[in-house]
Formats: structure tokens, sequence, C-alpha cells
């Protein structure tokens, strides 16, 4: 039997128990599959080189080494992970910059026609941000992507210093997501061999100290019950918090992470898998697999960050692949919603909503130069399905 359809059948069934209600449960029975978009196709790619469904439009907000316009403010190298902030009847949008040393996070600031009002740093010196992401107490978790790197607690706002987090755990961080039903935070991790992690602060909205899990499952395993074993050194100071838990469920190269009722969503970019842990069974399941299209060309490859919307759809953008951001459907249709054209030497990376739903931003952390020097943070704007 191939591997596709080997894999195909062994997650029929038991995938329905890890999605967080009966719609989700019931399309991704046998994982999503690709199909028309709910968008509709794409057209010809716009001034801004993205191709688009109709009814939307893009604009550039920031190119690296240039001021975000209207500001003082030089935007970062190597834009990464990133997430909106509700302020007042506007917004702030916040991204990583994944490079060494000086890394950190810049925020831009918008008022409620989308006009930028201002921009700044609000993390620096730190090394290679990658993603991260935001708490219900409106601070953002930026994660360095190194051996032994730590989480900040940033301040969106730019007024609070920021806050290592040490008690989170060192290692090479990549992504989180906030569980407040469950009172957790889950953490990905960017190696071969890495873990799925969950943080349960002492007292919850405080991480300053806490219990740091790694799951546990079978070394194959893609559906099924799992179990969490605690980190005995969250510091890794003699072994790799990923080595200290016999039984840890290991995963190829954890990235984007995102919560919402009772599901926790995160990505294998190694594999080209978007998971799913359902936090009130503490069960796992794919929601899609490169390997599970049972025709035609796979439409969503080099998985990367990940965001949903309140309809219950995901975006899931890509590290490669086509340049595209990939909806997944509540129905279990996987299609494109964009694509960046011109850019094959960059990732996109960071997709996040607007408070209402109806812009979102994201980056191509290379842009058309390949290089950090080169990224381009952008927005698009349209019908996005409420």
């Amino acid at each position: 039997m191939e591997r596709r359809n080997f894999l195909r059948v062994a997650v029929i069934g038991a995938a329905a128990a890890a999605f967080g209600g009966a719609a989700w449960r019931d399309a991704f029975a046998e994982g999503a599959q690709p199909g028309p978009s709910p968008y509709g196709a794409l057209l010809s790619a716009d001034a801004n080189g993205i191709q688009l469904p109709q009814g939307f439009t893009s604009r550039v907000i920031a190119r690296t080494g240039q001021q975000v316009a209207g500001t003082g403010y030089t935007w970062h190298p190597a834009p990464d992970g990133g997430a909106c902030f509700a302020d007042g009847s506007g917004w702030i949008y916040v991204s990583n910059s994944e490079v060494p040393s000086t890394g950190g996070v810049g925020a831009v600031k918008f008022d409620s026609t989308g006009k930028i009002t201002a921009a700044y740093r609000t993390l620096a010196n730190t090394n290679v941000n990658c993603a991260g992401g935001a708490t219900p107490w409106n601070t953002w978790l930026s994660c360095e992507e190194v051996d032994r790197g730590y989480v900040y607690e940033t301040d969106p706002w730019g007024v609070k210093a920021a806050i290592r987090r040490p008690a989170m755990g060192r290692f090479k961080h990549e992504a989180c997501a906030t569980d407040a039903d469950h009172g957790y935070i889950y953490l990905t991790e960017d190696v071969s061999d890495g873990c799925f992690y969950r943080f349960k602060p002492t007292t919850w909205g405080d991480l300053s100290s806490g219990t740091l899990e790694v799951l546990k499952g079978g070394s194959s395993q893609t559906s099924g019950p799992v179990t969490w074993g605690r980190v005995s050194d969250p510091a890794g100071s003699t072994t790799a918090t990923r080595n200290q838990v016999s039984g840890a469920k290991r995963f190829n190269g954890g990235e984007g992470c995102y919560y919402a009722g009772g599901t926790c969503w995160f990505t294998t970019k190694g594999d080209n898998r978007v998971w799913a842990y359902d936090a009130n069974t503490s069960s796992i399941s794919l929601t899609y697999d490169d390997n599970l299209v049972t025709s035609g060309t796979p439409p969503l490859t080099g998985v990367d960050n990940v965001t949903g919307t309140s309809s219950g759809d995901l975006f899931v953008a890509e590290d490669g692949g086509n340049m595209e951001i990939c909806v997944i459907t509540k129905a279990g249709i996987v299609a494109p919603f964009l694509r960046i054209t011109g850019q094959s030497g960059s990732e996109i990376c960071g997709p996040a909503f607007n408070p209402a739903g109806n812009r979102l931003y994201f980056s191509s952390q290379r842009g058309t130069s390949g290089s950090s020097s080169g990224g381009i943070t952008y927005e698009v704007t349209g019908p996005f399905r409420a």
C-alpha cells in the first residue's frame, strides 16, 4: 500500500475526535483535501505582485531598511511571526525580526480607518526572533529560534519593558499559542526531532513560574490519545529539554501554532503536516498531510505559520512552496487564498487578522532580493468570511 493511502486509512475515524466542534470533526475525518476555494480563483498579480481573489486588495505597509510611512521607525530586517492587538478603535500589528544579535520586535499602529499612526521597537538586541504568540492579557510572546533560546514577553504598546521568561523553557523556540480554557500555553520546537510543549503558569497571567511538559506518544502516531511528561530542567542546563522525558513524541520541524475552541493546531514543516491537539480529550490527529492528498498536486507545501478566523477557517503560510497562504475550511477543503509572485527565494511569515477580521497582515521575509534586508510587510483587505 502506498504511504499516502496507508496514512489516510490510519487516520480515518480517529482524526474525528481531535477538533473543536462537530463541524470540524465531521470535515476532517479523512483529512483536508484540495478543492475550490470559498473565495474563488486567484486573479492576475496586482501592482504589488500578489495574486488575490476577486474583491480583495493589497498594500505594502513596510519595507526593511525604510521608514514606515509617516513615522520615524525604520522597519526591521527579516520580518517573521506577528499578531494584532486591539487599540481602542484601531489596532497594532507586531512583527518579529529573525536575525542574530539585533533581533527583537517592531510594531505598527493603525487608527480605525487603517491609517498608520505610529511605528516603533518593543524589543531589541535578542537573537533570531522567529514566531511567538499573543496572550489574553495583551502581551506578545517573542520566541528565539536558537539552541537554548528564550521566550520574551513584550508590550505591543512599547511602554513596559520586555521580560525574559526562562520558566517557559530554553530550546529552539518557534511559536506558541495560549489556551485560556485549560490554562496552558503550547509551544513548538523547530528541530527535526523536536517536541510539542505546554506550559502551565503557577498563576494565570504571570509567566515567571510554572510547569513545562512535553507531549508523549508513539513515534509514528498520527492520531489518538496522548499524555504529558514534566520537564525537570526547563533551562536545559545539561540535557536538552526534548531529551529529558522518556517517550516524548518527536515532531519534524515544529512551526506555527494557533488555538481556538478547545483545539491547538500546529504545523511541522519537515513533513508538511498540520496537526490538531484536542485539549478536551488529550488526543492528536492530522488536519492536513500532503501525503494524504488523494489526487492531484498537494496545494500546501512548506507549511509554516498558521492563524484562524472567527468563521473557523485556518490560514497557513508557506515557507517556499508556491509562496502561498492557503485556507483550510471547516468543510475539509484546502486551497490557495493568495500567492506572491517573483519572490521564490523568500517565505511568508506572520499572518494575523485585525480585530474586525477584515484585514490580513503578513510578511515576505526576504522579498524580491532573497536577503534579510529585503523584507516586505503587507496588508490584504477584503470580504473575509465572518
